[in-house]
């Protein structure tokens, strides 16, 4: 059966541990996307998840930062899903990103809310591997709201509920989900809130099962998480050590059912 690994990570706008956005030179940001993008050729992940990712961003140096990574870590697909723009002085443009070594077959973003700045999202993309539909979702919640971070959830369930009753006879598998979730703790907030309404799909699995993700030079709390179907068989995950953002990346490996 086909093996993926799947990375998560929250790479920050490229500003590295710099806890100031905007007071990073263009140079310096894209020589922290190098690095991160070194460390994702060394992970050789067949997916990764990005969130805090900019398009062009005034504050963060003005350019594509997807498609930064993408050259320079030599994926061949990728896809944006933008949660915030403010046009103007600011110019920011952000959200959410995947990149890909298989084809992004379809994609679609879902903002949660109206601001131009500081809006969470997800981005859902149908991925083809061998011949095989995996729908992905990538998610960022609210960072210091647990009551925002359950609505936002309320979201993506009524949205995955619709798709899947257009999709589902198309995909090899329930839907992965991953993301930073912004978690206060793991078991009366959003990951167990997720965790359950996701049992109508089947039986879930929730990575990393150990570790901590934030802050990553002395991480204290877990936010990032890959919620894999059961149906994908002998899973593997890890925190990966880095301090390339303020989150450390999570990778997971599993085979596709």
């Amino acid at each position: 059966m086909p093996r993926l690994r799947l990375v998560t990570f929250n790479i920050a706008h490229a500003r590295g541990l710099n806890p100031i956005q905007g007071l990073t030179l263009a140079q310096k940001l894209k020589r922290n996307l190098r690095k991160i993008a070194k460390l994702l050729v060394e992970l050789n992940p067949d997916v990764v998840a990005l969130q805090e990712i900019d398009e062009r961003s005034r504050w963060a140096g003005n350019f594509d930062h997807l498609e930064y990574l993408r050259l320079h870590a030599g994926f061949k697909h990728a896809v944006f899903g933008i949660n915030n723009r403010r046009a103007g002085l600011l110019n920011l443009c952000y959200g959410n990103a995947i990149l890909s070594r298989h084809p992004l077959v379809t994609s679609e973003t879902v903002v949660f809310g109206q601001r131009r700045v500081g809006e969470k999202g997800f981005l859902f993309a149908e991925i083809e591997v061998a011949g095989r539909l995996v729908p992905l979702v990538n998610l960022h919640l609210h960072f210091s709201s647990r009551a925002h971070r359950l609505r936002q959830l309320d979201r993506l369930l009524a949205w995955l509920r619709d798709k899947q009753k257009l999709r589902r006879s198309s995909w090899a598998m329930s839907p992965i989900v991953c993301g930073d979730f912004n978690n206060a703790g793991t078991k009366d907030d959003a990951t167990a809130s997720l965790l359950s309404h996701l049992s109508d799909y089947g039986d879930y699995s929730l990575h990393p099962v150990s570790g901590r993700t934030f802050p990553s030079p002395l991480p204290g709390r877990l936010l990032d998480f890959v919620f894999l179907p059961s149906t994908c068989p002998r899973a593997s995950s890890e925190v990966v050590r880095s301090m390339l953002s303020d989150h450390r990346p999570v990778r997971v490996d599993f085979e596709l059912p």
